[in-house]
Parts: structure tokens; sequence; C-alpha cells
């Protein structure tokens, strides 16, 4: 750690320590509030922010960015920091729901890989902190599957009807088929969104169920062959069955990154930003990606993960790999399509 950069955090500590409410004030102790992804947290890492800064951290999960978002709309209150994926983050950023940030409070920033940084939905991390990120792609039981499978159209096989998961997510979802049919994911064209639906449709016998939270124990129990997924929760089913492998499908897929932002109603601000700050800390990083098996936007924190992983082309994607994978963006009005045709597609 660099002279400036220890300073950096030894002034936030003090800032802290002097804000935080202390046993000798009577005040009782801030509790944060953590509206994030659905298996997303260490047990030991909230421990040692507790410890470390005396402020309680209660959590809470959601399972698609949908989820979040439909929440806040509705006037959910008491959260102080969420983790929005990218475009969400834009979303969120145009109804005025996030706080603006303050650098000096986030030093660790600087240890963010600069390709995850300034990207197009926060072009000066104004709003948001790159966390971590992964792609979507197939998780496949290879004793059940053969030959691996290389496509989306895989996914469409009548050998494994109902042995088929696909993510409850919109985005993903319809991304999924629009990739398979050479589409960008991000169509916005209404004729391709609805030959994507149909296309689901057609599909929708095949499948099992959706869920955005149980498909790597549904690997596991072999309860579906092939499941739609994010590349950390099929890595971590991989961990306990080594006949379970991922692929990214040669059409393509997505890359996103999950972002630490703070809520503009927020009242503890300050502690959320300290608490964004030791979750990119190299160690405590390292921490959050063993655990949960997606990269770590913190470029050191790869120095302190089992090699098993910092090698994992499945969690460290190649170039050649990520020159496939597009980021889900805001679509503007034509996600009032997709709403429809998601919609019709789950009640059908």
């Amino acid at each position: 750690m660099s002279t400036l950069r220890g300073m950096a955090v030894i002034g936030l500590f003090l800032f802290l320590a002097a804000c935080s409410p202390s046993s000798e004030t009577g005040t009782a102790p801030v509790t944060l509030h953590l509206f994030t992804w659905s298996d997303y947290t260490e047990a030991t890492v909230i421990q040692q922010f507790e410890e470390r800064f005396g402020v309680k951290v209660v959590t809470d999960m959601f399972g698609s960015n949908e989820e979040l978002l439909a929440k806040l709309q509705g006037g959910a209150v008491g959260y102080d920091i969420v983790v929005p994926s990218d475009y969400m983050v834009s979303i969120l950023v145009k109804q005025d729901l996030l706080a603006e940030l303050t650098p000096a409070k986030i030093p660790n920033l600087a240890q963010v890989f600069p390709h995850l940084k300034g990207l197009y939905y926060d072009p000066a991390n104004t709003y948001s902190i790159p966390y971590l990120w992964g792609t979507t792609g197939i998780g496949y039981n290879a004793d059940l599957v053969s030959p691996p499978p290389d496509s989306w159209q895989v996914l469409w096989d009548e050998r494994y009807k109902g042995k088929i998961s696909l993510l409850n997510d919109e985005r993903e979802v319809f991304g999924m088929a629009l990739r398979a049919a050479g589409e960008s994911l991000n169509a916005t064209a209404p004729t391709a969104i609805h030959a994507a639906k149909t296309r689901l449709m057609t599909q929708k016998s095949l499948v099992k169920t959706y869920t955005s939270e149980n498909y790597d124990q549904l690997l596991l129990s072999g309860d579906v062959a092939l499941a739609h997924g994010w590349s950390g929760a099929i890595m971590r089913a991989a961990a306990e069955r080594p006949s379970i492998k991922y692929v990214i499908p040669k059409e393509g897929g997505t890359i996103w990154q999950d972002n630490l932002a703070v809520l503009k109603t927020s009242a503890h601000k300050d502690e959320a930003m300290a608490f964004i700050n030791f979750l990119l800390e190299p160690q405590i990083a390292a921490l959050m990606t063993t655990k949960v098996k997606y990269a770590s936007a913190s470029q050191e924190a790869r120095l302190f993960v089992p090699k098993d992983i910092a090698q994992n082309p499945a969690i460290y994607p190649p170039d050649a790999v990520l020159s496939r994978l597009e980021w889900i963006t805001d679509v503007g009005d034509a996600i009032k399509v997709y709403d429809r045709a998601w919609t019709e597609l789950k009640v059908k």
C-alpha cells in the first residue's frame, strides 16, 4: 500500500470513528441496510466491517434488477446501499434515486481495473462503484449432456425436456433468445423482440423452471441438466460436482457488472461509503470472490484469491471470449415492448 493511499484509508477510518455512534455517547449504533443479490454476501466480511467500524449491517435480497427497481419504485424505505447491475444504474440515476458519491471517501476506487471504470452507464462513476463482474452462459452436467454444448440452441433440444432452467430475468432471457438468433441482446425493434418471444414460447414446454436463485442447486441435484445462468453460481456448483461445466455459447452472451451505490434517501451516507470502500480492500474483495466465484473489480484482489480461481477462464475470461460479449443497456421506450412480451411469456 502506498503512503498516500495509506494516509487516505487512515483518514477515512478516523472520520468514521469520529462520526460513528459510541457507547460513550449513549446513542444506538448505526445500522446500514444493504439490498443486494441472493447469495451475494460473506459472513466474515460483514463481521469484520461491523467490528472495525461499530456499524451493524442488515441484508435484504432480490433476484433481478427489475425486482430491485420495483421495490424502490413501490416506496421501499430504509435501504442505504443497493447493488444494481450496469444498465440498472442508468435507470436509477434517471429516476433520481441515487446519491452522488464523494471520491475522497472511497479511495479504493483507485484499485479498480481501468476497463471497468467510466462505463457507459456512469461515465464518471458519480453514482456507482464497480464491485463484482461476470458473464451469462450455460451451466450443464456433463454426465447428462452430450456432446458438450457450444450454442444457445441446446436450450431448444427436445432431448432435455423438463431438464432446462432459465433465469427469471426479463432482459437476460430475451437477450439469450436474441443472441441465439444472431441479434443484439439490446435490440429495440418490436419485430425482433416479438420474434424472440415466439421462439421462447416454442421453448417453454421444455423449461422446468424460471429461477435466478437456486439453479445451481438444481444442477447439483440432477433436477436439471442445463441451466441458463450467471458464471459464479455455476462455478460454485462445479466446485461441489466436477461434472458440472460452464460455457459461453459461440453466438455470444452477456457481460455484466454489479455496482455499489448509495440511495439518495439513505440517512447514513458516510457509513455507506465507508462500507463500499471496505468491500474494495484487496483482501476483503478476495474473500468475496473466493466465496461467490465472481471476479472482483479490484485488480489487487486477484493476487489474494486461490490460484484455481485467479486462472479460471470462467471467472476471469480471456480477451477472445470477452470480444463475443455485450453489456445489457437501457433500451429506453422499447422496455415497454419487453415488459409486455415477458408478461405474455410467463402467463401463457
